[in-house]
């Protein structure tokens, strides 16, 4: 058991599965960006299941509409997780090893590396072993000199570079983990003269981590004072959009208010938190009376666009009118004109001729449950749309300053102006700096990594016979005189110079091991280990 135990550890603790294990994430993550996610787009999600009933409640069941909350996907993550701790935790004491220790002695039989040279030069070993070691510590090796031989060696740095880009590795998993966990991300949509204030009840949409908490949001309140657009009005590209600028006021507790201005891809940062201008539209302003006389609407109302040139759809409520409620779908052209077949269309996106078309509808009044309802459709349930004596609807269309009264004095709306306004999305994801910091020294890592060439360089050297002798003669035959014998006689040195790179497939070898030996005095032609064999 305990063999089958560390046979287990051994595999799970490998760099071959951490790879593995890092692909399987990749492939993984595919659905969740494929999918709609429940936690985002829960309506998405039952659209999907709708359309597709036969392999679409396999699919719920397997997690692959919350990949990333899946238990499948945790188990890959966590196992990632462990196998590159596993990994990394024995290396780096091998490297802190590796680091105190001096390079290995030069092996006995130098002819058997991949490069090496051997030559005799009429030096002392003593002379050799200095000027290789004058050689080597000017080009930035760690030499270990002994007796009769050298070794150094350099590009421990590789390791280093290997080291730092799986703890990065392992640092960015935490970060995408902590983010997860904590992050959140919602939308509001604000029209010109309102505000936002950071709550969980202002928000539109909201998704969050399983570890969120309320007390997370910062207090801030944003206040929309103007929201500026233009749109090309050039015979090129007529309605693009040209510029959006959200001029808005920050209030924070204890602060002085901030004016700032909020576009598209420029984000403030208020805090922590991120706030980004997503899109934007028309409110019509209207006011609705009841069959009293009473006002019992008055305000902007959010239309949503459906075209390129902001033809919006929408709905007023009045629910509190009296005898009767009262609710209107209705249509707002910002540029309105007839278009023959198509009716009333808006022709441009800006509004230069704005136009309100209604329905109306009317019904008893309702019993209030508490339960919300989408601001954005209209739920007909006991409502009638009102019509006229003939039986035809009733069909409103108002400019800006004019009115409609309702038949039997069920009351009046008129159309009061209009605003803009602009969604917003607050987001905080606060493991994001540790996983960029993460991402960039990792490359860093990397390129050093693949850059850094680790390298071993050995010098042996030898003499044949003894002490140094004199000379008995002198030059032309006579014998020397006394006190005239000349300088001893240097036996031969022999110096073995070779190489040897700790990774495959790196060049430069040859070269390094040749200026060595030219260092040492040798000038013989390299000789590798596939020479001798041919040989």
């Amino acid at each position: 058991m305990i063999g089958w135990l560390r046979f287990f550890w051994s595999t799970l603790t490998s760099m071959r599965t951490a790879l593995i294990l890092l692909f399987v994430l990749g492939v993984a993550a595919i659905p969740g960006s494929l999918l709609p996610q429940r936690p985002t787009n829960p309506v998405g999600v039952a659209t999907y299941l709708t359309a597709h009933p036969d392999y679409g409640p396999w699919l719920d069941r397997l997690g692959f509409f919350d990949v990333f909350g899946s238990a499948w996907f945790a188990a890959i993550y966590l196992l990632l997780f462990i196998s590159l701790i596993g990994c990394i935790i024995p290396r780096t004491a091998t490297f802190a090893r590796e680091l105190r220790a001096q390079p290995p002695r030069a092996p006995g039989r130098l002819s058997r590396l991949a490069g090496h040279t051997t030559a005799t030069v009429g030096r002392t070993p003593t002379e050799v072993l200095d000027a290789a070691e004058a050689h080597l510590r000017s080009r930035r090796y760690l030499v270990r000199r002994e007796a009769d031989s050298i070794s150094a060696e350099r590009g421990r740095l590789r390791e280093a570079g290997n080291l730092v880009f799986h703890i990065c590795l392992v640092a960015t998993l935490v970060g995408l983990a902590w983010g997860s966990l904590f992050s959140f991300k919602g939308t509001a949509v604000v029209v010109e003269g309102q505000a936002f204030s950071n709550t969980l009840t202002q928000y539109d949409e909201f998704g969050s981590g399983a570890a969120f908490s309320s007390s997370q949001l910062s207090p801030f309140t944003i206040t929309l004072n103007s929201f500026d657009v233009r749109f090309e009005t050039g015979p090129v590209q007529t309605g693009a959009a040209r510029e959006f600028n959200a001029h808005v006021t920050v209030s924070r507790p204890g602060q002085a208010d901030v004016t700032e201005s909020l576009q598209v891809n420029a984000p403030l940062q208020i805090g922590g938190d991120s706030v980004h201008l997503l899109g934007h539209g028309y409110a019509p302003v209207v006011t609705v009376r009841d069959g009293n006389g009473d006002v019992v609407f008055s305000g902007p109302v959010v239309f949503l666009p459906e075209d390129a040139n902001f033809r919006s759809s929408g709905v007023i409520k009045a629910p509190d009118a009296r005898p009767k409620r009262l609710a209107f779908e209705g249509v707002f052209l910002p540029t309105a004109t007839a278009d023959g077949a198509n009716g009333m269309v808006s022709a441009f996106p800006d509004a230069l001729n704005p136009e309100l078309l209604l329905n109306v509808w009317t019904g008893d009044p309702k019993v209030e449950t508490g339960v919300p309802e989408n601001v954005y459709s209209l739920d007909k349930t006991g409502l009638t749309q009102l019509t006229t004596d003939d039986g035809s609807p009733v069909s409103v269309g108002l400019t800006m300053g004019t009115g409609y009264k309702l038949p039997d004095g069920q009351g009046s709306i008129t159309f009061d102006g209009w605003k803009r306004w602009t969604k917003l999305q607050i987001s905080n994801t606060p493991g994001g700096w540790m996983v960029l910091g993460s991402v960039m020294l990792a490359v860093i890592g990397m390129a050093v990594s693949l850059t850094v060439r680790p390298r071993r360089l050995y010098v042996r050297v030898s003499t044949e016979g003894g002490e140094p002798t004199v000379p008995e003669e002198r030059k032309g035959g006579e014998p020397a005189l006394p006190g005239h014998e000349g300088p001893p006689e240097r036996p031969p040195t022999t110096v073995s110079v070779a190489g040897l790179d700790r990774v495959d497939g790196r060049g430069g070898l040859t070269a390094e091991v040749s200026a060595l030996a030219e260092a040492c005095g040798i000038g013989a032609t390299l000789t590798t280990t596939e020479d001798e064999e041919q040989q």
